[in-house]
């Protein structure tokens, strides 16, 4: 398994926990944070180990995230 696979699923568990933490303002520090970190590793990932699993990461991620995707989807109207 290469390093990016490994890192990946190491940061979808550290977002569902992340997810599953009690208190919002633990959430809301972790969100930024796991986004910022999210974006390169997914590029990473989608280069070094093909556009079939950068897209299962992107949907991993939207899943643990989908709180701020909501909230982006529905600012604009």
């Amino acid at each position: 398994m290469s390093l990016p696979l490994i890192l990946g699923f190491l940061w979808l568990v550290t977002a569902n926990l992340a997810a599953m933490l009690p208190s919002r303002s633990h959430q809301e520090r972790a969100v930024p944070v796991l986004i910022a970190l999210g974006i390169p590793l997914l590029g990473w990932l989608t280069w070094a180990s093909g556009p079939l699993w950068g897209l299962m990461f992107l949907l991993g991620g939207a899943s643990a995230l989908r709180w701020p995707l909501v909230w982006l989807w529905h600012r604009p109207r």
